[in-house]
């Protein structure tokens, strides 16, 4: 193995990490800071979480099979993090979606770390952890 390449454990462990930061960063962001999360919000949450476990496993127990389950999670993730982040960068796209008492609409921006906004982040951590199981699957 080259000094450049990462073996699939090393690369579920890498995964591993990026979603333990994003499911920390989300409570952080509702619990010590108090913002609501929309909706969509709330779908990246219950997408994300699972892979935590998932993920932790799988790198514990050496099981890169774990890309079945894990892929279409992250996948559909990605996927609701894109449209996301697009209904942010386009707000006449829609008009906005609400989730429970208070919420603000899904095209708000409630919180930016940079340049990036919560759904920016969470698109980042999807394909970030798409990107390295995949890789970990294909070195199997």
């Amino acid at each position: 193995m080259a000094a450049t390449e990462f073996a699939p454990k090393h690369l579920l462990a890498a995964a591993t990490a990026v979603a333990t930061i994003a499911t920390l960063g989300s409570l952080y962001l509702s619990l010590g800071l108090g913002l609501i999360p929309c909706e969509l919000c709330w779908y990246q949450r219950i997408l994300m979480y699972p892979l935590v476990v998932i993920l932790g496993v799988s790198t514990l127990e050496s099981r890169v099979e774990a890309f079945k389950m894990v892929l279409p999670l992250s996948v559909l993730g990605l996927g609701v993090a894109a449209y996301h982040s697009y209904i942010q960068l386009v707000p006449d796209f829609t008009a906005g979606c609400s989730f429970g008492p208070g919420a603000t609409g899904c095209t708000s921006v409630q919180f930016k770390v940079a340049v990036f906004t919560v759904p920016n982040l969470s698109l980042i951590a999807f394909i970030l952890i798409t990107g390295l199981v995949a890789v970990a699957a294909v070195r199997r």
